[in-house]
């Protein structure tokens, strides 16, 4: 059965031989054996640092006081680069030699100076190991467990919560000596829980107070030794429960209520009552352990994000949200109880030991890093200079008024303004280069002439007054991209009016962009009435002149035809109606003839109500109908008479 270490009481002998567990399993740096020959040797109860050359302390306060200070930081950072520590004589005359040293700056903050000189010193020293290799760049995941070795094949596990959190992985082995000192009062932790409705919390006592050392049996004494007492003991604990989650829903009814409203029901009351009484039980419970968990060294806490709340941030809280203090546990929980709390304290408190070789956790290690993504390669490009974005050119007054008097034209020639057009154009025409200027391209409008604009937007004012009055050229070609597959497709479906188009990619004027036979008409009349002012029939592409008679005519024709058409409607109409009541009369005769004929007959049924019930039940009905009631009457007829047959011959 493998041994078990607790973390507070390792034996002296393991400690001197552990190191820090690298990723790849190799052999110490040259510099380290000298290290070890060059530090003098420290008596078993002084303390030591294993980075700077020679640092003694006498307690723990000295040894903090070493690791801040900027000579283990320097020591830090160069190990890390892969150089050698100085001594501390050596780091003085390093410090004199810059030109900022720290006692020659005039600021008056100290931290800021140090830290400059450290990082001045740093910077100066070039890293002297290897490259690394490709293996080693690999951002290898941090786990939560922080392993030693111990020579020739012993492995320990220690959790990271359990040191500072502004300890350095370089340093855990040092906190790792450092928390085997016995304290006076002993190591206390509070461990809370909190999920579900349940809780449990408890003081627990990790570490042997210094007093209760097992004392050596004098010679004289007869009595047996002491049995040790054990490292870890429960002082105090407590676990209660209450109604708060829906069974087999899940989550909080605060946070279902956030989520969804707040729900009206009896469960829902009874589930924020039992959360509040949690609360209140939990809080009093902390008023009540106060000043046990004042002397706690490390605080654990398992709540999620809503029940955290419970122990942090209200007034007069024990524990304050920015505690050094506090810890998550870094493994899975179960559900909180107090069998589960001594769980999570034998978890953290004994170390996890494995028995590996120097090859086996070398293949452990390569098969680790191979298993891991490999990171991309980046060729390398020289650096070049990004482009320059245009900054906009500033406009002058002079433009800006010019670009609004665009703005405003085409608006107005848009929305079809043709008396606000008619006055704007006597004042700010000539100097908007006429009315055949073409539209300038920062408007975004890719038709050629205010003609093309007034046509395709339909207007017949403006355009008769573009045509007329301001003499526009109805010659000019429209650009490509100036038409919009929507007037495509508008000229394509008024094809019994307009004129027929080219193929795609032809010469279009004006004309071509009329939607409505009204703006045709308006080309044409002016075509009739100015021939000699363009080449309206070439070049304009207007099909013909416009006769007042002859249009007069060709309506004429249209409202004659659908006359006609109307009339034949009518006179087809009553000849179906008509053709439908004689055949309904005819009907009728015969419905007569069969009663009158039935009534003659003396075995015949007789019906109550007399024989013109059955001429009148199929008045009203269609053709088909009439013969499906005929032949149910004659099939029930039938009937009758078998039945009267078979009584007389009975």
């Amino acid at each position: 059965m493998a041994q078990r270490y607790h973390v507070f009481s390792l034996p002296p002998e393991l400690l001197e031989t552990l190191t820090p567990r690298n990723l790849i399993s190799r052999p110490p740096p040259p510099e380290a054996s000298t290290l070890v020959q060059t530090t003098p040797p420290v008596s078993d109860n002084a303390r030591a640092c294993n980075i700077c050359l020679g640092a003694t302390f006498a307690d723990v306060t000295e040894q903090r006081t070493h690791f801040r200070s900027d000579w283990h930081r320097y020591n830090v950072k160069i190990r890390l680069r892969g150089g050698s520590p100085v001594t501390e004589p050596a780091f003085a005359q390093l410090v004199d030699g810059l030109e900022d040293s720290i006692s020659g700056s005039a600021s008056s903050d100290e931290s800021s100076d140090d830290s400059d000189a450290v990082k001045a010193l740093v910077s100066k020293i070039k890293r002297t190991s290897r490259s690394p290799s490709p293996s080693e760049e690999r951002k290898t995941p941090l786990t939560a467990v922080s392993w030693f070795h111990s020579p020739p094949s012993t492995q320990i596990g220690v959790y990271r919560m359990l040191f500072p959190i502004d300890t350095p992985p370089p340093l855990y082995l040092a906190e790792l000596k450092s928390i085997q000192e016995r304290v006076k009062g002993g190591r206390k932790w509070a461990m809370f829980m909190v999920a579900g409705g349940h809780f449990a919390g408890a003081i627990v006592e990790v570490s042997r107070p210094a007093e209760n050392q097992d004392s050596t049996v004098s010679a004289k004494s007869k009595k047996k030794p002491p049995k040790p007492k054990p490292e870890t003991s429960i002082l105090k604990h407590k676990t209660f429960h209450r109604y708060t989650t829906r069974r087999k829903q899940g989550g909080s009814q605060s946070v279902n209520d956030n989520s969804k409203g707040a729900a009206i029901s009896a469960g829902a009351m009874l589930r924020r009552y039992g959360e509040q009484a949690l609360r209140d039980d939990i809080r009093n419970l902390l008023f009540d352990w106060a000043d046990d968990i004042q002397d706690c060294e490390r605080i654990w806490l398992r709540a999620s994000v809503s029940n955290r709340r419970i122990f942090l941030d209200y007034e007069n809280c024990v524990i304050n949200k920015g505690d050094d203090r506090l810890r998550t546990f870094p493994f899975p929980t179960r559900r909180p109880t107090q069998s589960e709390l001594v769980r999570c304290l034998l978890e953290l408190t004994q170390v996890k030991t494995s028995h590996l070789t120097e090859e086996a956790l070398l293949a452990q290690d390569e098969a680790f890093l191979a298993s891991l993504p490999k990171p991309k390669t980046t060729p390398f490009t020289a650096p070049t200079a990004a482009p320059e974005k245009a900054k906009p050119q500033r406009l002058t007054k002079e433009e800006e008024a010019y670009r609004e008097k665009w703005s405003r034209l085409l608006d107005m020639i848009s929305k079809g303004r043709s008396e606000p057009l008619r006055s704007f154009w006597e004042r700010e025409g000539a100097s908007l280069g006429g009315v055949d200027a073409p539209i300038p391209e920062w408007t975004g409008d890719r038709r050629a002439s205010l003609l093309q604009v007034a046509v395709q937007s339909g207007h017949e004012d403006v355009t008769r007054l573009l045509l007329y009055d301001l003499h526009a050229d109805p010659t000019i070609i429209v650009p490509s991209s100036g038409v919009h597959q929507e007037d495509k497709a508008a000229n394509e479906s008024d094809a019994s009016d307009a004129p027929p188009l080219q193929g795609a990619g032809s010469r279009r004027t004006a004309y071509d962009l009329a939607r409505t036979r009204a703006v045709r008409d308006i080309f044409r009349q002016c075509a009739g009435d100015h021939p000699d002012w363009w080449d309206w029939f070439g070049a304009a592409r207007v099909p013909s002149t416009f006769n007042k008679e002859k249009e007069d005519a060709r309506d004429e024709k249209k409202k004659q035809r659908k006359k006609g058409l109307k009339e034949k409607m009518r006179e087809r109409e009553a000849r179906e109606r008509e053709r439908e009541g004689k055949q309904f009369d005819m009907d009728n005769e015969q419905v007569g003839t069969k009663s009158e004929s039935r009534s003659q007959d003396p075995t015949a049924p007789r019906k109550l109500g007399g024989s013109s019930g059955a001429a009148d039940s199929v008045l009203g009905l269609t053709v088909e109908l009439r013969a499906k009631v005929e032949r149910e009457r004659r099939a029930r007829a039938a009937e009758a008479r078998l039945k009267t047959l078979t009584g007389a011959r009975q």
